[in-house]
């Protein structure tokens, strides 16, 4: 009985280092990323393999660009679209999360997520758009990493350059170009509003441009924009 314990005692033990290990090595990456630009993210590398697949010299499209050669209306349709409370909580809209719930119930399956812009942001950079409760409590302790060591502009910076917006694009500066054929710099309300409507279905939205759900999707994200506060 005493070997039995004296074993679970040595397995709980260690889990414990590996799970501590695994926050450090968490927090070391969000610590780095403050400061440094990613060049790569989780869901750039499950997209860029899944490329490859068809084709090996496959490449992404993507362009690092800072917050100030970013258009500002595209900051306030993301805002708009994806965040409305972006600069007043902390990581977690608890009421976009319970009316999410709501709807959820309402419709008997998962229409809607609740999640934030830096919980999207955490989900890219580190995890993969599987659904499960390990994967939301790793979101969510991310979450509060970075909410906790980056300012609101650099999340919304950081989130703008890594997001896909369609089959191998990531980023505002490569979706400008695919799709409109101008520097992310130059984009209208209008531009930024529909490139705001694509981002919950990037891939479907870049094979289906003119579908008529997105064309109403861009006009109430381009009601929503004027009151749409950013860093």
């Amino acid at each position: 009985m005493k070997q039995a314990a004296h074993w679970l005692r040595r397995i709980v033990l260690t889990l414990l280092a590996l799970l501590a290990a695994y926050l450090l090595w968490l927090l070391g990456w969000v610590s780095y990323w403050r400061h440094f630009d990613p060049d790569m993210t989780s869901f750039m590398e499950i997209r860029l393999d899944a490329l490859r697949e068809k084709r090996l010299e496959a490449q992404l499209k993507k362009q690092w660009l800072p917050y100030t050669h970013i258009s500002p209306h595209l900051k306030r349709a993301l805002v708009a679209a994806e965040d409305g409370k972006f600069m007043q909580h902390y990581g977690f809209d608890w009421d976009g999360i319970q009316k999410a719930m709501e709807k959820n119930e309402k419709k008997g399956r998962a229409v809607a997520g609740g999640s934030t812009i830096t919980q999207q942001l955490a989900k890219n950079l580190f995890l993969s758009p599987e659904r499960s409760l390990l994967r939301k409590g790793e979101e969510a302790v991310i979450t509060l990493m970075i909410e906790a060591t980056w300012d609101k502009r650099r999340i919304l910076e950081v989130y703008l350059n890594v997001i896909e917006w369609g089959n191998g694009v990531f980023g505002a500066e490569a979706a400008a170009r695919h799709y409109y054929n101008i520097p992310a710099s130059q984009l209208s309300a209008e531009q930024a509003a529909r490139l705001a409507a694509m981002v919950p279905s990037p891939r479907f939205y870049d094979r289906n441009r003119n579908t008529p759900g997105l064309a109403r999707k861009s006009d109430v994200i381009l009601s929503r924009m004027p009151s749409a506060r950013i860093p």
